[in-house]
């Protein structure tokens, strides 16, 4: 058995998904299928998510009878005195990692940067005239 859950993937990808799989939730799937058949739906699945994150459980034979893979996900599995763990980044780890994918979005950020230079044209007037004031005074040095 597998239980796949994926976010901000292709519509397509779904759909193609749903030959093998069934839909139980918005981006969850369930099914049962042979080792190999899972194996090509991985593959498949890492070439057309693109930006999107997967996670996939499946039942193998070890101590948990399960295992894990994930794909464009902060979240990973990892090994622990046999036992397989999701090990959950702290933020410095996903500094540490370079995750793109956490804080603002593309299009938030180019809102962000349209507002800042608005603003930035508000602030100063286009023409500006500068004046030096600065004086050293009516009596003269004598070296």
């Amino acid at each position: 058995m597998i239980i796949l859950t994926m976010t901000d993937c292709p519509i397509g990808l779904r759909g193609d998904l749903t030959k093998w799989l069934l839909e139980i939730s918005h981006g969850v799937f369930v099914g049962q299928v042979s080792a190999r058949l899972r194996d090509q739906l991985w593959e498949r699945i890492k070439e057309t998510t693109k930006d999107g994150r997967v996670t996939m459980v499946f039942n193998t034979n070890n101590e948990q009878r399960l295992d894990f893979r994930v794909h464009n996900s902060t979240w990973e599995p990892i090994d622990f005195d046999g036992i397989k763990l999701m090990l959950r980044p702290s933020p410095s780890r996903i500094k540490q990692l370079g995750e793109l994918r956490l804080g603002f979005s593309k299009a938030s950020k180019r809102q962000m940067a349209k507002r800042a230079a608005k603003k930035r044209d508000s602030t100063y007037p286009d023409t500006y005239v500068v004046i030096d004031l600065e004086t050293s005074g009516l009596h003269m040095l004598q070296f």
